[in-house]
C-alpha cells in the first residue's frame, strides 16, 4: 500500500469515528440493533440483501448501486459483505449527513396520506391510532390550533417544517 492510499484510508476512518461520536448513544444503539436484527446468520457481517434491509430500517431506501458502493467502500477484501464496525461507520455517517428539512418533509408526506398538502385533525387521529396513542378530539383540536400558523384549520407542509425546526 502506498503512502497516499494509507493516508486516505486513515483519514476516512478517523472522520467516520468523529461522525460516530456526534450521534447520541440512543441513535448508535439503534444502528447496532439494526445490524444485529438483520445479521440473520449471526456471522458478524451483513450481505447485500441484509445491508439493504438494515439501511431501509434506518430510513434509507438505497438503490442497488448505492448498496454495492457501500460494500466496496467498507470491505476492500470481500465486496459481498460488511462488518458490524463498517456498518456502524457508514450508518452513523449517513445519519449525521441527513438534511433535517428533507426528513421533516418525508414525515409530513407520511401524515398527509391523501396528498392534500396539509395535515388535518383526521390525519392526526389516524397517526395517533397507528402509534397506539389515546388522544382526545379536544387534544387534537388544540394541537391543530397551536401549530396552525395561518389560522385556516390545517397544518401545511411549510408550517409543519417550521414547527419541527423550532423544536416544538
Amino acid at each position: 500500500m502506498n503512502g497516499t492510499s494509507h493516508y486516505t484510508h486513515t483519514s476516512r476512518a478517523a472522520g467516520s469515528r468523529a461522525t460516530q461520536t456526534k450521534l447520541s448513544d440512543e441513535k448508535l444503539e439503534e444502528i447496532r440493533e439494526a445490524f444485529n436484527l438483520f445479521d440473520t446468520k449471526k456471522s458478524g457481517y451483513l450481505d447485500y440483501f441484509e445491508l439493504k434491509v438494515a439501511m431501509r430500517a434506518l430510513g434509507f431506501d438505497l438503490k442497488k448501486d448505492e448498496v454495492l458502493k457501500l460494500l466496496q467502500r467498507q470491505n476492500a477484501d470481500d465486496h459481498s459483505k460488511i462488518s458490524q464496525d463498517g456498518f456502524m461507520k457508514v450508518a452513523a455517517e449517513m445519519i449525521s449527513n441527513r438534511n433535517p428539512v428533507d426528513e421533516y418533509k418525508k414525515a409530513f408526506k407520511l401524515i398527509d396520506e391523501n396528498n392534500t398538502g396539509f395535515i388535518t385533525a383526521n390525519s392526526l387521529r389516524r397517526i395517533a391510532r397507528e402509534l397506539g396513542e389515546n388522544i382526545s378530539d379536544e387534544e387534537i383540536s388544540a394541537m391543530i390550533e397551536e401549530f396552525d400558523i395561518r389560522g385556516d384549520g390545517n397544518i401545511k407542509e411549510d408550517e409543519f417544517v417550521q414547527i419541527m425546526m423550532s423544536g416544538h
